[in-house]
């Protein structure tokens, strides 16, 4: 069997070669409220939020879905406007691009 290689020239500038980065104000807004729904999540899971109690039975499915749960809750408080972070987030990447 015979392998083919691709050979570029060696002074094709790389932006004909690789993908153009998309920086539309929607995809920079949605990228902003995704990373702060993560850090709520993070900080739900920090206070124990995501913690099986006795008064649901517990189990290996309860643990295993907690998680989940912890995912939710921050994606329903950032949708609810959550703590502000999303607009700096989102001047930030602005600025960046």
């Amino acid at each position: 069997m015979r392998r083919r290689f691709l050979i570029l020239p060696v002074n094709l500038p790389l932006q004909n070669v690789l993908p153009r980065a998309s920086h539309s104000n929607d995809s920079l807004k949605k990228a902003a409220r995704q990373l702060e729904s993560t850090f709520i999540s993070q900080m739900l899971r920090a206070a124990g939020a995501d913690r099986t109690r006795e008064a649901f039975g517990g189990g290996a499915g309860e643990s295993a879905f907690s998680s989940f749960l912890a995912d939710a809750q921050a994606r329903a408080i950032e949708t609810a406007g959550g703590f502000g972070l999303a607009d700096d987030i989102y001047r930030s990447l602005k600025e960046g691009t």
